[in-house]
Parts: structure tokens; sequence; C-alpha cells
């Protein structure tokens, strides 16, 4: 292989702390709030992950880029993520069923990228000093230029994203023969979970997010859907006043993610940015109503107050998250809606948590009799 020199590239927080790297050879810079995902496998998925849009990820697997890519694999029309940080890019692929490097896939959408930064002492440092905003520089602007450029980024508390990644027109999945007729409102959807609700005898109407609630009943569902999505749920309030409206009529209502913060704010329940947030697919979930543990895939910033869930008279704590106790999933009292902080479709993940679209669809059947 030929030996070739890479122009070098640095990662700038905005507490002024710097990383350095080098850049795979897309000139730029961008930026967003850093991160880090543990996931050892599945990257092609998490960048399409529209939960991750503005946000700049790093990848604590070593190697990134070495499977290459595949069509199919995606979570969206685009790559997502404002930017890549990890420690060895893959120019080089091997994999039968690839269909291109991970290089040409980032060239065709411009996606900047870091490599050959030591990812082990920025996630040591993310976990000790929070999310912060941040940027990646390939072009060599100077660090002043860059300080001043990264002061005025928003922070994503307070941030509404899911406009930014949301359809822009109404679209249908599944089977329009099948059984059940589900409305779902797009906050940033991952297409697994399209997959999922439509091989369980569903069709889909999938909604932009500023539909109204006479928009979504117009398709005379049997049930409701609220999306994964990015950015703080607390600005989003024509999908909160649809949530109210929903849990009013007491038809069959699922959240996931977002979704669920959501419909937290449709009872009155706040939610908070986390110190740090939770991504990867090994994190750990126990069901308080069946007892049982699971090992769930995971992608939020944000949570639902705990101490206010269960102080409402009308919702039941029903999930944990094993290493910080936080909420992880609910359910109301006297009607019929349930939702979720993390990802029981995966994508990359377990599917452990599978059975909640099967709760889903049969809390519909119920309903239906």
């Amino acid at each position: 292989m030929k030996y070739t020199t890479r122009q070098s590239a640095i990662l700038l927080l905005s507490d002024g702390t710097i990383f350095h790297g080098k850049s795979i050879g897309i000139s730029g810079k961008t930026f967003g709030e850093v991160c880090f995902n543990t996931g050892m496998t599945g990257y092609q998925e998490i960048f399409t992950d529209p939960s991750y849009f503005g946000q700049i990820m790093v990848t604590t697997n070593p190697h990134i880029g070495n499977y290459g890519i595949n069509d199919l694999e995606v979570e969206s029309e685009s790559v997502k993520i404002a930017g890549l940080v990890c420690k060895n890019f893959s120019f080089n692929y091997s994999r039968e069923g690839a269909s291109g490097s991970l290089e040409d896939y980032f060239a065709k959408q411009n996606l900047i990228c870091i490599s050959d930064v030591d990812t082990r002492a920025l996630v040591s440092y993310i976990r000790d000093n929070g999310a912060m905003n941040a940027v990646i520089c390939t072009d060599g602007t100077s660090i002043e230029d860059l300080k001043k450029e990264l002061a005025n980024v928003p922070d994503m508390e307070g941030l509404e994203l899911a406009s930014k990644v949301s359809t822009k027109e109404p679209y249908f999945v599944g089977d329009e023969n099948a059984t059940y007729k589900i409305s779902a409102l797009d906050l940033g959807i991952k297409k697994n979970i399209l997959r999922n609700l439509a091989k369980r005898d569903c069709y889909i109407k999938v909604f932009p997010y500023d539909s109204t609630y006479e928009d979504l009943t117009a398709f005379n569902p049997d049930g409701y859907f609220l999306s994964n999505g990015p950015g703080d749920p607390d600005p989003l309030y024509g999908a909160i006043e649809v949530a109210e409206k929903i849990i009013a009529e007491d038809k069959p209502l699922f959240g996931i993610c977002l979704g669920h913060q959501v419909i937290a704010l449709a009872n009155g329940v706040k939610t908070y940015k986390m110190f740090g947030g939770h991504r990867g697919i090994n994190h750990p979930v126990k069901n308080l109503i069946t007892g049982k543990g699971e090992i769930t895939s995971q992608n939020h910033g944000f949570a639902v107050k705990r101490e206010a869930l269960e102080g409402h008279p009308e919702l039941e704590l029903t999930h944990i998250h094993l290493n910080d106790d936080t909420v992880a999933g609910m359910r109301m009292k006297n009607k019929n809606c349930f939702s979720v902080q993390y990802h029981p479709e995966a994508s990359p993940g377990p599917h452990d948590s599978s059975y909640l679209f099967d709760q889903f669809v049969e809390n519909i059947k119920t309903s239906k009799v």
C-alpha cells in the first residue's frame, strides 16, 4: 500500500480543550455537541440515525470503516451526525456484502472526520466534564477564529431539531390491506421502527413533525406512534398538544425516546438535559413489571424527571436504567398509553426489547374488541 501523508486536524471543545488528529481528506469545519457511542458494531446505522442530528460523534470502537458500507443498512436517507471523531479510520474494507467504502460515503455527503485521536482520553474527558459543543477543523483555521465561531453555536438545551429531520410530506409504509392502521408522528423516525410495525401486520402513515391531531386522526388509525428524534423535547409544543389529545381520546399510544419525553410533557412531567446522556448498544434496563433485565440500544441526551413521574397520580414507572436509575419507561394507569426511553427496534443492538412492539399491537387488538 502506498504511504500517504494526511492533513493535521483538531477537535476544539467549548471549554478550550484541544485534541489533535488527522483529516481523512475532507477539508472544512463542522460544529455540534460532542458525544460518544460505545457500540462495537453498526456504525452506519448510528451515523444515519436522525436522533444524532447536530452532534459530533465519538466512537469508542477503535476501528471505523473496516467493513465498509451497505446501502440497506441505513436508518434514514442520509448521514445525520455533524461529524465523526475516531481512533483508526479504515480506508480499506473487507466484507462480502459491502457496496462501498466509508471514505467514499462520507465524501459524497461532505461529512468531516478527524481520526488518529486519543479517543480513550476524549471519552474520559466527556464523562468527567459532560457533553458540550465542539468543532472539528481540518482546513487550518486558527484557534482564535474557531473559538469565536464556536461561541455562537447554540446549546442543545432548548434547541428544537425535529423540524430538521422530519419528513416534509406524509408517506405510507407496509401493506395497505394489513389488519391494523397506525398514525406515526415523525420527529426523526428510524426506518427499523417502521419495519418492526409493518411486519406485525400494521399499515403506517408517517406524518411530518408539525402535523395536527386532526391530521393524524383523518387516517382513522387503530393506534398512534410518537417517534424518536433529536434535540430538546420542551420546544415541541405542537407534538405535545397532539399527545394530549390522543391521550384524551384514549386510543393506543406508544412513544420511543423523544416521543416518550413528549408524552411525559403532555402529562405535565418535566424533562431535563443529562450531564452526558446514554449512547450505546449494551445499556442495562430492568422491567419493573416483569422483574426481567434487558440489554438495550440507547441514544438520548434528555430524560424524564423520575421524582415528578413517580409523584404523578396517573403515571407508573415501568423501566429503569440500571447504571444510574434514570427513567427508562412508563405507562399511564388510566389510559392506553406507554413509552420507553430506549430503542426496542435496535439497529444496531440486541433484540431483548422487541416485545414492546408486540405489546403495542396487543393493546390495539384489545381496544378494538
